[in-house]
Formats: C-alpha cells, structure tokens, sequence
C-alpha cells in the first residue's frame, strides 16, 4: 500500500510539473505567479491525502468541498495532458513532412501559446462533458440461455450495481439515479460486486435507507471491494447490512431453489491480514452443479482452474478506465475490461463499467451502468449463452 502511494503522489507529481512547464512556455510568468501557481499544484498533488485525513478525523464538510475540487482538477489536469500531449503530436508531424517535402509548412504549425489554450480548452470541455456523462445511468441488458432455468421457473432477472463508491462527491442525487434504473429493471436479485462505499465517514444513513427501501424478491447480495478495506471493513460491513445486504465472504447462498449465488473477498483483504471464508475452488466444489451459479467477484480476473464450475462470473473494479485514454492503460493489464466474456466449459464473464465514479466525478466513453441480466430456458435452437 505504502509502494502504491509513493507510485501514485510521484506520477501525480509529474503531472503538475509537465503542466507547470507548459504554462511557462505559453507565458511569461514573473516569479510571485510562478511561486502562486506552484503552490496550488503542490496544494492538488496533497489534496487526495488531506482528504483522507480530514474524513479520519470527523471533519467532513472541509473532506468534501476539498474532494470536489481536488478530485475535478485531477480529472482536468489528465485531460490536459493527454490533449498537449495530441497538439504536440500534431507539430511534430508538421515537422517531419517539412523536413520530408523540403517546404515551408510554418503556417500549419501553433505556437506554444496556441498550443497550450487549445489543450486547456479541449480539456475543460471534455472535462464538462464527462461530467454529465458520470449523471447519465445506463441500463445494460443481457440475456443468458441455460437449461438450468425451466419453463417452469420462469426467467430470473439478476439486478448488477458496482463500484458505486458512496462517500464524499457520489451522494444522494447520484445514489438515486442508479436506483431508478434498478426499479425499472424490476430485478428478482440485486447484487453488488464491491466498492459500494469509498471513505471513511459514518454519515451514511441515508445512503442506507435508500438502498434499503429497494426490496428484490429473491433478496439483495454483495462482496468485498479493494475499497471496502480501505474504509475500513467494519464501517463497510455494517453498512451493507443496514442497506439490506447480505455480505458474502467465501461463502454461497441458494436463492429461491433455483441459483446459487457465491462471493469472494477482493484480493486486497489478503494486503489487511482479513481475508475470509473459503478460497473460490474450495467454495465452488461445494455448489450443487445442479443449479445455476453465480459467482460475485470484484476483479474480472477468471481462475483457470474454476472454469465449468461456474455458471456466470460478475464482475467491476475496472471502470473500463472511466476516464478514455485511461481505458488503454486498464486494458494492459485486464484481457476484458467491460462486456460479456464466454469462457471455457460453459462459463462466461460479465464485466460491469460501474454504476459510480472513483476521484473525479467525470466519465469520458465510459458510461456508469446499472446491469440487467435475465436468465432464461435454453431454446433447443441456442448453443450457448448469447
């Protein structure tokens, strides 16, 4: 954990300083701006830490105006980056065609000034963007064929919610945006595969009243995120029961005789010391095969050994890089990042994108969702789940 924040805050660091010299180049600073602006980078770059700090010791309001302006700019500074980074792509292509036609293609370059106000335009309106895109739920609908749901039973409709991250910026009106997707989805289930909640404040009742208050037939599950440690496993757990929960730690419940629904502890619990319950072989060899097998867990990493032995995987954590160009550098280290997998021997992986936003409150091509998978009897015709 300590080798991640060192990692995180000498990254971030670097991304100030690349800003800082761009702004430098653009304009003539005197030494009072140069100093000023310094000093808000170096404001920015703490920022994520003092939040943190601030939630620990109760002092909530500073944590949250803190968080939104931290946690913006982070999204906005990256944009810039990413967008100088384009423009001065853009010139050094100009300048390898003039060396290679042998004419003077001056006009079709920017200036540095130019260069910078194009990237800092383009990055404040992506960055607008994304964040109506954050407010914009979407309902994902999957239909998966299994002879294991008769005619009889009728089709089953799994309700998916992940990595909502209820704490400082995703509150009240978010939280209610993503429950009205799950209303319309009229769900059998609900499940919640991790990082439901994200800090470490208590005044989270009302978060809980709402979750509360959507009451699927065939009950409401969740497992453990990276984020659940982090804010500390008790707060969390208590507060997935008062929102109507039933935490899964390497354990399986049948639902209704007709699914069995298993959940895992993110990995993360193994970095605290509080890993719980079965490892995922042990805990799947014990489900009847009989039923249909949902197996919760947060990374949408797929054991080799556990193919056929689970019938649909769900998954988050990836956010499908919630921020494009991120997504490429997620997509590096996770083989499916967002979607519908098949796997070997008949199993198959979802991958949600989420349903809230982590640090900044912005989205860019990568739209929160609320998932909607229904299970029904296999047509004859149908091979595999579609």
């Amino acid at each position: 954990m300590t080798l991640f924040l060192l990692a995180f805050f000498f990254l971030y660091g670097l991304l100030h300083a690349y800003a800082f010299l761009k702004l430098r180049a653009a304009f003539p600073l005197g030494v009072a701006t140069s100093l000023g602006i310094a000093a808000f980078m170096f404001a920015m770059v703490t920022a994520p830490g003092i939040v943190r700090l601030a939630e620990k010791t109760g002092f909530e309001l500073i944590a949250r105006m803190l968080s939104w302006v931290g946690y913006s700019w982070m999204g906005i500074l990256f944009l810039f980056v990413v967008c100088s980074i384009l423009v001065g792509l853009y010139r050094l292509c100009i300048v390898g065609v003039e060396l290679f036609v042998r004419r003077d293609l001056t006009p079709l370059l920017v200036s540095s000034r130019r260069a910078f106000l194009l990237a800092g335009v383009a990055s404040l309106a992506i960055a607008l963007y994304g964040a109506f895109e954050a407010m914009n739920v979407r309902l994902e609908k999957i239909t998966v064929r299994t002879p294991k749901i008769t005619l009889e039973t009728g089709p089953v409709r799994i309700a998916q919610i992940s990595d909502v991250h209820l704490g400082l910026i995703v509150r009240e009106d978010r939280l209610r945006r993503i429950l009205d997707e799950v209303a319309k989805a009229e769900p059998d289930v609900l499940v919640s595969t991790g990082d439901l909640v994200d800090g470490q404040i208590d005044n989270l009742s009302l978060l809980a009243e709402m979750l509360r208050a959507i009451d699927p037939p065939y009950g409401k599950y969740a497992i453990t995120g990276n984020h659940e440690f982090y804010a500390g496993i008790e707060q969390a757990t208590r507060f997935a029961e008062q929102a109507g929960f039933r935490l899964l730690r390497g354990e399986w419940v049948d639902v209704g005789g007709v699914l069995a629904i298993a959940g895992i502890d993110d990995v993360q619990a193994r970095a605290f010391g509080l890993y719980r319950g079965k490892p995922e072989e042990e805990l799947l060899a014990e489900v009847p095969r009989e039923r249909f097998i949902v197996l919760l867990k947060h990374r949408p990493i797929v054991e080799g050994r556990s193919h056929g032995r689970f019938d649909l995987q769900l998954s988050g954590h990836t956010h499908k890089g919630q921020i494009f160009p991120f997504s490429i550098i997620t997509g590096l280290y996770f083989v499916r990042q967002a979607g519908f997998v098949p796997l070997p021997n008949g199993s198959a992986l979802y991958v949600s994108r989420g349903s809230g936003t982590w640090g900044p409150p912005i989205r860019f091509l990568s739209p929160p969702e609320v998932t909607l998978i229904e299970l029904v009897p296999e047509d004859v015709r149908e091979e595999r789940p579609s």
